[in-house]
């Protein structure tokens, strides 16, 4: 049945009432949200890191091992294969890449030994086995060895199914936009 409106037909006071409040909310989370976003927060929905809410902290200096960083990957041939995986999300990074969260166990200057394991400096990284598939059965290419260069690092983090440098190696620093701060986390 179709209900045909009359002339000078108002909306009823309660159904208003329900429109107003419905986009003011909508309006809240929207100022929220781009609050949020511009003050460097964002939602980490991998399990590579702690899921939930991260904040990009502004880095001053050069980047430390042992940090954890935001860092947006490079556009290249095995970002856009992972991409085409679902190894990475789509973001605002160059490629259309969302950024990751990595912690950084090299830095230019440092012996990268790449075995069925990483070793930095020839010290074993914990969490750090070579996978030679991934959990689909494709096989994953792994990283060189030798020695990180001038303007680049080597991400890496615990989780057995990250993708970080083990497999594709180290990034430029220039992506790194910032340290990784926690701020409402769990790690399931």
């Amino acid at each position: 049945m179709i209900m045909m409106m009359r002339e000078g037909w108002t909306m009823p006071r309660q159904r208003r009432r329900a429109c107003v409040t419905i986009s003011v909310a909508a309006g809240m989370i929207g100022v929220l949200f781009a609050a949020g976003w511009s003050g460097g927060l964002r939602i980490n929905t991998t399990r590579s890191e702690p899921l939930g809410l991260w904040r990009i902290v502004t880095l001053t200096r050069p980047v430390l091992p042992g940090e954890t960083v935001f860092v947006c990957p490079p556009d290249n041939a095995a970002m856009r294969e992972a991409r085409q995986r679902g190894y990475l999300r789509p973001g605002l990074c160059p490629g259309g890449f969302g950024p990751l969260i990595k912690t950084v166990i090299a830095v230019a200057g440092q012996r990268v030994d790449v075995t069925d394991h990483i070793a930095v400096d020839r010290v074993p990284i914990p969490g750090s086995r070579i996978m030679e598939k991934d959990g689909q059965g494709r096989s994953l290419r792994h990283g060189q060895s030798g020695m990180v260069r001038a303007g680049e690092v080597y991400l890496h983090s615990d989780f057995i199914g990250s993708w970080d440098s083990r497999y594709f190696g180290p990034v430029p620093v220039s992506g790194v936009l910032g340290l990784a701060q926690e701020v409402l986390t769990y790690a399931p």
